[in-house]
């Protein structure tokens, strides 16, 4: 059984290095940065940790993790396409909203992985956007969307949501719920099937 202050601690130092990350970016961040921020010794970061990558690691993998586990619940239910989409922007916002300093530091530093680790993290973010991909080309069998390119539709969609980041305030007017409702309404505008009404018929 984990000890709970372990646990604790390492979750502490998870958070202070997502927030250094995303403030000063990866690269510039050191050990003894993170080790400041917590009233720390340095050499106490290595009784929890073996080092900064793999604090990225763990915050690369356990972010997409729950962006691909949210996604994949979401295309197990049998709902039609228009509601699973709405259903995975909602948890995509909701997962961003919860977690600001590791969604950039996922969507940013990604690149700095090991190589070992970088190409298992791209076959993770290909198979989240095959998810999403997946709905709209279901929404098309369904009739319920245009004849869209779906890649095109899923990277139009995820660059919407995963601009969140850069601007939500959570003390601001808009809930991440409202948020969420209102970019759905947006991107669905965007590859809904339009009612073509025939010359001469009366709505």
């Amino acid at each position: 059984m984990s000890d709970p202050l372990v646990v604790s601690r390492k979750h502490q130092i998870l958070q202070t290095a997502s927030r250094l990350f995303r403030e000063k970016g990866y690269t510039a961040t050191t050990m003894r940065d993170i080790a400041s921020a917590m009233h720390i010794e340095a050499a106490s970061l290595y009784h929890h940790i073996r080092s900064k990558e793999e604090l990225l690691d763990t915050i690369c993998f356990e972010m997409a993790d729950k962006f691909i586990t949210a996604l994949k619940e979401v295309n197990d239910i049998y709902f039609d396409a228009e509601q699973r989409l709405r259903m995975a922007i909602t948890f995509h916002v909701q997962i961003m909203t919860g977690n600001m300093d590791q969604s950039a530091v996922f969507l940013n530093e990604w690149r700095s992985l090991p190589e070992d680790k970088l190409e298992a993290f791209k076959k993770l973010r290909n198979q989240y956007e095959n998810e999403f991909r997946i709905i709209v080309s279901d929404g098309k069998k369904e009739d319920i969307f245009d004849d869209v390119d779906e890649k095109l539709a899923a990277l139009t969609i995820l660059s919407a949501v995963n601009w969140i980041y850069q601007w939500y305030n959570p003390a601001g007017k808009m809930s991440p719920g409202e948020i969420a409702d209102q970019l759905s309404n947006l991107l669905l505008s965007g590859i809904r099937k339009k009612l073509i009404i025939e010359p001469g018929y009366k709505v």
